[in-house]
């Protein structure tokens, strides 16, 4: 009953990847290079610090890139400063510095807190003005604390431990 609950997609997460897994996900990486193990032996390509060798490269071959990937093979003394640009970017979409770059992301948040923050004080100020009462209701008069403070004595509301015990009905004051 527990696996009929249980989707297929939730399930394959705690399943041990089998070889057919990594065939069908072979056929999706296209004309690229496999170059290394990769994250959990799966053949995909992510820029990630903690893990800088992904296991296929970020390009698919083309005539060019062939034709450096030779060239690499001799000497690189040999290659121009854009052709190792080149054979990286083939294989990397980013570096390290640009990884670690600034994003600006910071700023959108801070807008959106202000923006949200600002919203809350115009909700508040329209409830304020338009629908609280600026009045307070008639029971909170002083006359009328006072007859409901009567009310609770004449009938005797909680008289072990409350105000009723410790009136004295009798003498219609307080117990000494």
């Amino acid at each position: 009953m527990s696996r009929l609950l249980v989707s297929p997609a939730f399930r394959s997460l705690f399943i041990a990847r089998n070889y057919g897994s990594n065939v069908i996900a072979v056929s999706n990486i296209g004309n690229r290079d496999i170059v290394g193990y990769g994250i959990n032996g799966t053949p995909s390509y992510e820029d990630r610090e903690d893990f800088p060798l992904p296991a296929v490269r970020f390009r698919p071959n083309t005539p060019d890139i062939l034709e450096l990937r030779k060239k690499e093979k001799g000497d690189w003394k040999a290659l121009s400063i854009a052709e190792k640009k080149a054979l990286y970017r083939a294989s990397f979409c980013q570096t390290f510095a640009e990884m670690n770059a600034p994003t600006g992301e910071w700023k959108a948040i801070i807008g959106g807190c202000l923006i949200l923050g600002s919203l809350s004080v115009w909700i508040f100020l329209f409830f304020k003005l338009f629908v609280y009462n600026p009045e307070l209701p008639e029971t909170f008069s002083e006359e009328r604390k006072r007859k409901q403070f009567r009310r609770m004595l004449d009938l005797r509301i909680n008289p072990i431990t409350g105000l009723s015990s410790k009136w004295d009905h009798e003498k219609d004051d307080w117990k000494k």
